[in-house]
């Protein structure tokens, strides 16, 4: 029988390096033993969801830090503040903007709100990653639907995408309506290190960042920032207090504070080194030919704003192997544990806790794999033998995406809509083989996790070209989700 605490502990004593979040990269930051400060709601300790004492004085030094009017603590992670933020912004059945790239959380905030989503289709990138939501998208948006009461964009992306959040903000604010950033991935910007600015002082209204995701806290934790007055204050904290638990984790919100201490007091010589290792990182992958580490130089400003290079993003250059093939070969060879893996490319996550030797390991595990793919009728080195490796147990992928740099733009092509999202959920539902759903309307959200954003969601038409799509994902063996198994080509409809 396998244990849970068990697993952890042998995966935190083995030589697996973490290119995943959480952002401690499981080096402690100074905390004490956990079961003896594990406590509720007692006297001297404060309630998170009436903050007067300790915890209002720590939400603040987070909002000081960042640079916003009000700053909440998140135990539910940023899904809790977009749910939130959302709901708050826009009443039942309003009208929204959305970056069509979002979060799987956005659409259940739209779900739960019965919202009328219009959608903004960021383009795909000559390399193949999701870009940018321009100013002029938002703006052409708004001038065609006056009835919009709130926009929503994802910025940075999962693989650092950045969008103009300035120049979006003055537009959105210009039709008097709030601006929310998902800037789950951005808990690093604008703490110098040559990121750019965080999108709380670029003009957000609201913006909510997971510190657990690029920063040493715990999973779990995140910060919703308020900026301004175009969200109720009072209707945000509503919305905590229905989607955040009644029973907040005191060793979380802790972490939290350590985490908020130690970048203030420590950020510069956190962020000189953070940039002196990525920069060296960098440096050793120029010269990979078959691997291709994604620089700044891969994107053009109409692409992308700007690029968080802490999100390390490795194309293979080779139509007979996947990003899949290469997450799992860095896995079981090498023992690097990377986020996740795409149809052409994996990524790497990074934080100012990662060491010297990680940033080496990869450098120097690419540059075999390189050796390896140059090699002309070499057979592939098999490396599955280490039975023991935690996450083992995985086949490779037989054939891989063909056509580097196409695998986003064609699972993410926008699919006509039929009704919103909640009006699908509202129909009567049946659950049918993948070519008895051509042409009928979704009834289930299907994604790819990670990075979490919808291939498809309820309420659009289930073409030809979609089932293919999912096909595509599911010979890849990358890890759709959804209510049905899509493995077994099982998909839900909205029945008529």
């Amino acid at each position: 029988m396998r244990y849970l605490d068990q697993a952890l502990e042998t995966y935190g004593k083995s030589d697996v390096y973490p290119f995943h979040m959480p952002g401690h990269k499981r080096n402690p930051l100074p905390f004490p033993e956990v079961y003896g400060i594990d406590i509720t709601e007692i006297d001297g300790f404060d309630n998170l969801h009436h903050a007067e004492g300790i915890l209002k004085e720590a939400q603040q030094r987070a909002a000081d830090l960042y640079g916003s009017k009000h700053c909440y603590y998140l135990v539910n992670g940023s899904t809790c503040g977009i749910l939130a933020s959302i709901c708050a912004a826009v009443g039942k059945r309003g009208k929204i903007l959305v970056a069509r790239n979002s979060h799987k959380a956005v659409y259940h905030a739209l779900f739960l709100s019965e919202l009328v989503a219009e959608y903004l289709y960021p383009a795909v990138t000559e390399c193949g990653i999701q870009g940018q939501i321009t100013p002029q998208q938002v703006e052409d948006a708004l001038k065609s639907d006056q009835e919009i009461a709130a926009v929503v964009i994802t910025s940075p992306t999962y693989e650092g995408i950045i969008s103009d959040i300035e120049g979006i903000a003055g537009i959105v604010h210009a039709y008097g309506i709030p601006l929310i950033v998902d800037s789950a991935h951005g808990a690093h910007l604008g703490f110098g290190g040559e990121f750019p600015e965080n999108a709380v002082r670029l003009g957000a209204d609201a913006a909510i960042e997971s510190l657990h995701k690029t920063l040493p806290s715990f999973t779990q934790t995140a910060l919703l920032h308020l900026n301004s007055d175009r969200i109720s204050r009072s209707r945000i904290e509503k919305y905590l207090g229905i989607y955040e638990t009644s029973s907040p984790s005191y060793i979380l919100m802790a972490g939290m504070d350590v985490c908020i201490r130690t970048v203030k007091e420590c950020r510069a010589e956190l962020f000189d080194n953070y940039r002196r290792k990525l920069n060296e990182f960098y440096k050793s992958c120029e010269d990979l030919k078959k691997i291709h580490v994604m620089t700044e130089q891969d994107l053009s400003k109409e692409e992308a704003f700007a690029w968080d290079d802490s999100k390390i993003v490795i194309f293979v250059r080779d139509s007979s192997k996947s990003g899949e093939w290469l997450y799992k070969e860095l896995l079981l060879k090498y023992h690097l544990q990377l986020e996740m893996a795409s149809g052409d490319y994996a990524l790497a996550m990074t934080s100012i806790m990662d060491t010297d030797e990680g940033y080496q390991r990869l450098s120097s595990a690419l540059h075999e794999i390189e050796q390896s793919l140059c090699g002309s009728g070499e057979k592939e080195q098999k490396c599955c033998m280490q039975k023991d490796l935690p996450g083992c147990g995985m086949e490779e992928s037989s054939q891989a995406q063909k056509g580097n740099s196409s695998f986003v733009k064609e699972v993410y092509r926008p699919n006509p809509c039929q009704m919103q999202i909640y009006e699908a959920e509202e129909g009567k539902i049946a659950e049918v083989p993948f070519d008895e759903a051509i042409d009928k309307v979704a009834a289930d959200f299907i994604f790819l996790y990670p990075p979490g954003i919808p291939l498809i969601v309820p309420g659009e038409i289930i073409t030809a070209e979609f089932i293919e799509r999912l096909r595509t994902c599911i010979h890849l063996k990358l890890n759709l989700q959804g209510s049905t198994d899509l493995y077994a080509e099982r998909i839900k409809i909205v029945y008529f």
